[in-house]
């Protein structure tokens, strides 16, 4: 299970667009009429005169799964779902609708609720996207639903908005964490694609809390990008890179270090060898180059033929000798 929390301006266009497309299928609301797009609009306009000030009011959710998913969610099921979600991140006593929509591959639903609460209180949408990705998570495990394939599966081209600059932060930081091996490298190769670091930092102190990241008038916060991207995550990214690049600096060195040792020896032995051997001894280098006589391996058949000779010749010179001295 996925979540795309999106805040917004106008309940009449966002409702418009969710309850109008073809195959919407409205599944339950709390505190609006459900006959159609503009009834709903009016009630939560209504609601929202109480916090006139609050210029973005509509709060906007997309809940999606994967299509493995599909027969675990009956309509009920979606509703009950899209409930806990709610509750998790803490969006309690407002208005909201629930719609159903069947033009993708995959089950999703969209989940419109007023950010005025029935208490004429906001709302906050702090920490939007970390609270969701917790959510989320919670929720897929708690039902066994199938678990996502990650952000490099996402289709980029789909993306508008705040969620689109949001994974072009993740591409670009993930890039250039591979290489980088200080906090300074990568705030120069993120400067090249107009990407710049915000640090937090601990009141009074120069302790480093926290990380966030600016592309244009955006700015979000690096756990809210990706658990991997927060400040922690990347400081030990960028110290693992560093012991990794002094460890091969160090072996280059040292490879290069004993063959230069290897040469001087071997330069040292032959200068040595010719200098105690001026009436043509061996040097090493001759020895080296040498050619090595190898001895053939025996012939057990030749051997036992030459053995057979010679015991037929010594019964010969015998039976010789017993002759002669008849």
């Amino acid at each position: 299970m996925m979540g795309k929390p999106i805040t917004g301006r106008s309940f009449g266009g966002c409702i418009r667009y969710v309850v109008d497309k073809q195959q919407a299928k409205i599944l339950a609301a709390e505190g609006v009429r459900m006959q159609n797009a503009g009834t709903l609009a009016h009630d939560f306009n209504l609601q929202r005169k109480m916090r006139p000030e609050l210029g973005k009011a509509v709060g906007h959710l997309v809940l999606s799964w994967s299509k493995e998913d599909l027969d675990k969610l009956s309509d009920e099921i979606m509703v009950e779902r899209a409930k806990e979600y709610l509750e998790k991140v803490g969006i309690r006593d407002t208005q909201f609708v629930v719609v159903r929509h069947s033009d993708r591959d995959h089950p999703h639903l969209h989940l419109i609720y007023n950010r005025v609460d029935n208490n004429g209180k906001t709302i906050s949408d702090k920490n939007n996207f970390a609270k969701n990705v917790k959510a989320c998570k919670e929720i897929t495990l708690k039902y066994g639903y199938h678990l996502g394939e990650g952000k490099e599966q996402v289709n980029r081209q789909a993306l508008k908005g705040k969620e689109k600059i949001r994974y072009e932060l993740y591409d670009a930081i993930k890039a250039a964490m591979k290489t980088a091996t200080t906090w300074k490298e990568l705030e120069a190769a993120l400067a090249k694609q107009d990407i710049n670091i915000a640090y937090k930092f601990r009141s009074g102190t120069s302790e480093v809390q926290g990380v966030s990241f600016e592309k244009g008038d955006i700015k979000i916060k690096g756990s809210a990008i990706d658990r991997s991207l927060s400040y922690v995550q990347i400081d030990a990214t960028l110290n693992r890179n560093q012991q990794v690049q002094q460890y091969h600096a160090a072996r280059q060195a040292n490879e290069s270090s004993l063959a230069s040792q290897l040469r001087e020896a071997i330069r040292q032995s032959v200068h040595s060898e010719y200098r105690h051997s001026p009436d043509g001894g061996k040097g090493l280098l001759q020895i080296l180059l040498e050619p090595q006589f190898v001895a053939a391996a025996p012939d057990p058949m030749g051997d036992a033929d030459i053995a057979r000779r010679k015991r037929k010749k010594h019964e010969a010179e015998q039976s010789h000798s017993q002759g002669v001295s008849r």
